[in-house]
């Protein structure tokens, strides 16, 4: 008996039906989103950031993860009525290393002050680059370069799964942190706390080892 393929966008078209919605699908999928955001909602900002820094403009070094010390980041948002804090998640590509920043708003140049504040001890080789998408939040970007020297790529319009590794970080990061978590209650060490739970966990990836453990070797070979 031959299997039957069903396509992704068959399955949340189901998901997310009118007739289907009162069964709440919805909760098992890894964002939990109730409703589903719009495809292709953000508009391009081609002005705010320049050719130069597309992602098809970035190294090959860097998207075959041969080189370490490149990052992804992105945004994670809660419910509105629960405030304007969010979570910057960011992941090194070779290691799978996890990074979570606690935010108290949108703002792009608060957002790239802690970035920069909390990558300041790394060494240079460790956090040589940035690919983040184009939201407002990242316009900021040429403080890091101004502020740690590392370089800022991104993504091209509504195509977050160029910086995949940041993206399936995030729905790991949602099973501990849903969109209705009330980040008043959330302090900076409980993020610390998590990252490092995930960073401890094997990676068949990584042939089994832990992000930690690659992240580790990797400071050590480089310095």
């Amino acid at each position: 008996v031959s299997a039957v393929r069903v396509c992704t966008e068959t399955i949340y078209r189901f998901i997310y039906g009118k007739e289907d919605q009162a069964l709440e699908l919805h909760q098992h999928l890894a964002e939990g989103r109730r409703k589903r955001r719009p495809r292709g909602s953000r508009k391009p900002r081609d002005g705010t950031f320049p050719a130069a820094c597309r992602i098809s403009q970035r190294p090959d070094f860097i998207g075959n993860r041969s080189q370490f010390g490149h990052w992804e980041g992105d945004l994670l948002i809660f419910q509105r009525d629960l405030g304007n804090a969010n979570v910057t998640s960011l992941v090194e590509r070779k290691s799978r290393y996890t990074v979570m920043i606690k935010n108290h708003s949108r703002h792009s140049r608060p957002i790239m002050d802690k970035i920069i504040e909390t990558f300041s001890p790394l060494p240079t080789f460790a956090r040589q680059s940035f690919t983040f998408d184009r939201g407002t939040e990242f316009a900021g970007f040429r403080a890091l370069e101004e502020g740690i020297g590392a370089r800022s790529w991104f993504c091209d319009p509504s195509a977050p799964w160029q910086k995949g590794a940041v993206e399936n970080t995030n729905k790991r990061i949602r099973r501990f942190m849903p969109g209705d978590t009330d980040l008043s209650a959330v302090s900076q060490q409980q993020l610390v706390a998590l990252a490092q739970h995930m960073n401890a966990l094997p990676r068949k990836c990584l042939g089994y080892r832990t992000p930690t453990e690659v992240f580790m070797a990797h400071l050590r070979e480089c310095a």
